[in-house]
């Protein structure tokens, strides 16, 4: 059966590509569009109190193939097929193309020039934005925000090691469906940090444990290197070296860096065994 989360279908209504595929009462296109708020929910179900999911961040591009009056819209995120519902007033019409993403784990948009405005938004590692015009220490997005420019990369920049960038998450609040440093859970932690590598990550612990990397021998689990990937069912760690790893928990409800022969004892006693181990 296909994944829910990936499969834009319900007995109602489903994607016009996935007609013949599954079983619908009608098909439809669906249209494109782009996140304005700096961070929207991505929910289980069309209401202010269900299951955050994940999360979608400015910029990001979604399919939207149904809208209710009561403000929510039904879709499927660009970056990695994400589907759920979103708040409709977070979205808008595409104006113009993404030229530029933030790199910094947030930084803030200012109405002017100087850093002595109040901040009109916090923007989160991983947002995308259109850059029109550069002054001094600014760049300027369309919006007609003016944004810190070391904080800024183009497109095409990408971090060379996506464990340090995991370890910039450190203190980060646990946050269950959570991907950005105001909060974050386990597998958002991965995702947001390959993500700033280049290297295209699922959103869930369990699709990452299915699609990214090689098995590593269970019993190796004392030659870890830096970068393996850590799985316990519905968790992922991130190994920082030899004895060290970082990750998103609810232990802790914070990113943190933790012996690795504690946490795997800690997470033994509370029922759950190491299932997998990959390398990137």
């Amino acid at each position: 059966m296909d994944d829910p989360r990936l499969t834009p279908a319900r007995p109602d209504l489903a994607a016009k590509y996935l007609e013949g595929k599954v079983n619908a009462t009608r098909y439809v296109e669906g249209e494109t569009f782009e996140v304005i708020d700096a961070i929207a929910p991505v929910r289980a179900a069309p209401s202010s109190d269900a299951e955050q999911m994940t999360q979608a961040l400015k910029g990001e591009r979604a399919t939207i193939y149904d809208r209710t009056v009561e403000g929510w819209a039904w879709g499927q995120l660009d970056s990695d097929g994400y589907v759920g519902w979103l708040p409709d007033s977070s979205l808008a019409k595409p104006q113009a193309a993404p030229t530029h993403k933030v790199m910094a784990i947030r930084t803030f948009a200012f109405p002017g020039p100087s850093i002595k405005l109040p901040p009109v938004h916090t923007l989160v590692m991983g947002s995308v934005l259109t850059v029109t015009r550069v002054e001094g220490a600014f760049a300027i997005s369309r919006e007609g925000w003016y944004l810190p420019r070391q904080h800024l990369g183009s497109l095409d920049h990408f971090e060379k090691d996506f464990v340090t960038v995991a370890e910039r998450f450190v203190g980060t609040p646990y946050l269950w469906g959570g991907k950005s440093s105001l909060g974050i859970d386990c597998s958002g932690l991965v995702q947001m940090a390959l993500s700033a590598t280049g290297i295209g990550c699922p959103r869930d612990s369990d699709m990452q444990q299915d699609r990214l990397g090689r098995d590593v021998d269970l019993a190796q689990s004392d030659r870890l290197q830096r970068g393996d990937l850590i799985f316990w069912k519905g968790h992922v760690a991130i190994v920082r070296d030899a004895a060290t790893i970082v990750h998103a928990n609810a232990h802790h409800m914070a990113t943190a860096i933790e012996n690795t022969a504690d946490a795997i004892a800690r997470i033994k006693s509370a029922g759950s065994e190491i299932v997998a181990i990959k390398r990137l």
